[in-house]
């Protein structure tokens, strides 16, 4: 099978206990190139890929010392282009929402739900359910919450904001709405979402959750007051 080329991308770095990140990136068209996470989460010696970003020989050298390539997960429609290569390389269990049309490989062995399954343990997830494609969130269940996002909250708030995004990108970001904070996409709002006024309730209801720390698929990991931060966000786009 032919999978997607490597690009630029760092060595998985701790950001938590039994959690690490791995900032890529993706290059849509010849000129632009922005940032791209893949969270890994590692439970009983096993590790999950969550949104994969596929590494050069030396990325997974480092990311095969951390255990067994054992389970990919993608949690949002758009981050699908890197599951096959883990999922044929290591055979690994795949698991995802059904419903999906961006992506529609590799075969999904296990089925995401609003608060069902997950493969590892002290986790809980969310999804929203009035959008075109289905996605979600996580929250690890951990001394501090940890919420793991995929494209419907972003965060560019902390350095270096936007890693392997190349300087035309850097410009035209900000100009079209993703900014050097925590974010609700308004990009997301506009071609994910079905009904508004739903997502906006899932959205309040997201905020119940106890986290202060957020990794989304995007941009950099927020260490300290991420809910705040994903609140202020909230009421600037639902007001």
């Amino acid at each position: 099978m032919n999978y997607p080329d490597v690009l630029p991308h760092d060595l998985p770095k701790q950001i938590a206990e039994n959690l690490y990140v791995v900032h890529g990136c993706v290059k849509p068209n010849a000129v632009v190139r922005f940032t791209r996470n893949m969270t890994i989460v590692r439970d009983n010696g096993q590790l999950t890929l969550i949104n994969p970003v596929r590494m050069d020989e030396a990325g997974l050298v480092a990311l095969e010392k951390l255990g067994k390539i054992a389970h990919v997960l993608r949690l949002g429609p758009g981050h699908g282009m890197d599951d096959p290569f883990y999922v044929d390389c290591y055979n690994a269990d795949f698991w995802s929402f059904k419903g999906g049309t961006t992506y529609t490989t590799p075969a999904i062995k296990y089925g995401l739900s609003d608060g069902g399954i997950l493969p590892f343990s002290n986790a809980k997830l969310f999804a929203f359910n009035h959008l075109n494609e289905p996605e979600g969130v996580i929250l690890l269940e951990r001394s501090i919450g940890i919420l793991l996002t995929c494209d419907a909250i972003q965060s560019y708030a902390e350095f270096p904001h936007m890693p392997h995004t190349n300087l035309l990108s850097r410009r035209i970001l900000p100009l079209i709405g993703f900014s050097k904070e925590t974010l609700i996409s308004k990009m997301w709002m506009k071609l994910a979402v079905v009904d508004r006024g739903k997502t906006r309730a899932e959205f309040e209801s997201l905020l119940n959750l106890n986290f202060d720390q957020l990794l989304s698929a995007h941009g950099t990991f927020v260490a300290k007051n991420a809910h705040a931060r994903v609140e202020k966000s909230f009421k600037k786009m639902f007001g």
